[in-house]
């Protein structure tokens, strides 16, 4: 890509960075026009061309940057310090929430680009994806303190699973069309608790508010 586009304000890449994502979010890699992206960002095409030399270009470009983006905000609010891995993902929850705001279209270009199966840019993409969640996974693991959880338990299974299930969750709110941000944060309180439920060393007082929590998402799941 050319350099000249990091030397743009930071109000005209954003803008060109968020016509990317909602474009490429709501259609598949091969029907993503170039030319709505630029009219959307304000810019002609053909300047859009001189900052990126093919959309192949540009949507490798906004995959990576959608981790940069998300890297940094869950930096900001402390996802990757020591200490208790629900409190870490109740912050990163947080960060997320935030960038859906100043990004809204970013996670449902990243949950797209994760699934997209153009031979043009799938292979990028998915060893991206391992390199990304590989770090992130070695990371958490070697944060957290084995002995808050139950005995003998795959911590690393453990993650995975969370992982996928709150990927899979997302995914779900994607194809339904919107990110209803106060909802995903009550389900995802709701799934966090049950996690805990499930997964950490608890003492028998415990039981009961668990129990309780479990019951409650049953019965909003039958309600559906």
């Amino acid at each position: 890509m050319n350099e000249k586009f990091f030397q743009l304000p930071k109000e005209k890449q954003q803008r060109i960075i968020n016509a990317g994502f909602r474009v490429f979010a709501q259609n598949s890699y091969k029907k993503s026009p170039m030319s709505e992206i630029a009219a959307e960002a304000g810019i002609s095409k053909s300047l859009l061309f001189f900052y990126f030399r093919n959309k192949r270009e540009l949507y490798l470009f906004l995959w990576e940057e959608a981790a940069d983006i998300t890297l940094r905000y869950l930096t900001e609010y402390r996802c990757y310090e020591p200490g208790d891995l629900f409190v870490m993902m109740e912050r990163g929850m947080m960060a997320k929430f935030r960038i859906i705001q100043e990004y809204p279209h970013m996670a449902f270009f990243a949950v797209k680009a994760f699934y997209e199966k153009d031979a043009e840019i799938v292979g990028e993409v998915q060893e991206s994806y391992r390199r990304h969640f590989d770090r992130k996974a070695a990371g958490a693991i070697a944060r957290i303190d084995p002995g808050s959880f139950v005995p003998g338990l795959d911590l690393r299974m453990m993650y995975r699973e969370i992982y996928w299930a709150s990927e899979g969750y997302l995914w779900e709110m994607v194809q339904k069309g919107e990110l209803d941000v106060e909802k995903m944060e009550r389900d995802f309180r709701k799934l966090l608790q049950f996690w805990k439920s499930v997964y950490q060393r608890k003492g028998e007082a415990d039981a009961g508010d668990t129990d309780a929590a479990a019951d409650e998402i049953l019965r909003e799941e039958q309600g559906n």
